[in-house]
């Protein structure tokens, strides 16, 4: 894996939970449109990209992966609330609580997405983790300033959550390198549980991005733009 996607995977998310210092009103509009574009995206490079990949190899228990991870993302939004797909939710009782369920299930989440990333697949899967982790990182630094969590330590947990993704590619090539029996049989298998989580992902996005569950128009070329990108990308 190159330096340059180690980076972008990085940049992206941190570039994302740090714009909550730097942006002020109400964003919500602007952030269900990146929202609709990155669930689009990610969507398409998972049924023109990683879907047939995957079911290449002729594992008959991928979709066994497929579905597990999809069942597994939504165990983890009981305790993450859905900020994986950029939902923020407000707390007008005073809660301030540190929300330790949340970011740990958030960096579970992303180190899960980088694991697969050790098995050589393109740029796709790259872009399209980097890109919705950008609305993840801003409804997270969002929940943690509306919790009065300090500057200094959401800097610090943005930080800690942009590198997930990068560590759970270097945990995965480690393992693969230094291990005697090779785990490069079960990327597919690992890819078949990010896909999983995509889906879910993904789908959630496209379908509750609007209070009355209807596109716009600005949702909707959003929507198109995301999509139109991936097919390039399949056709070039």
């Amino acid at each position: 894996m190159a330096p340059w996607q180690l980076i972008i995977l990085f940049a992206g998310c941190f570039a994302g939970g740090i714009t909550i210092f730097f942006t002020k009103g109400n964003n919500t509009r602007r952030l269900k449109l990146i929202l609709s574009f990155s669930g689009a995206y990610l969507f398409a490079i998972t049924i023109l990209h990683l879907i047939p990949e995957v079911y290449i190899e002729g594992d008959r228990y991928i979709g066994l992966f497929v579905l597990g991870g999809f069942l597994f993302q939504v165990l983890l939004e009981q305790y993450s609330q859905g900020i994986e797909h950029g939902h923020m939710h407000s707390h007008p009782h005073g809660h301030h609580s540190f929300p330790f369920g949340i970011i740990l299930s958030l960096c579970l989440h992303a180190l899960l997405e980088g694991m697969p990333l050790s098995g050589g697949h393109r740029n796709e899967l790259v872009f399209g983790i980097a890109l919705h982790h950008v609305p993840a990182a801003f409804a997270l630094g969002s929940l943690l300033l509306e919790r009065h969590i300090s500057r200094k330590s959401i800097l610090v947990i943005i930080f800690v959550f942009a590198l997930m993704t990068p560590a759970g590619y270097l945990l995965s090539n480690l393992i693969s390198n230094s291990s005697s029996v090779t785990i490069s049989a079960y990327f597919p298998r690992m890819m078949g549980i990010v896909i999983g989580i995509f889906l879910h992902i993904s789908t959630t996005i496209l379908f509750e991005s609007s209070v009355d569950h209807h596109f716009n128009r600005k949702k909707l070329l959003a929507v198109l733009a995301g999509t139109a990108i991936a097919l390039l990308s399949f056709l070039v």
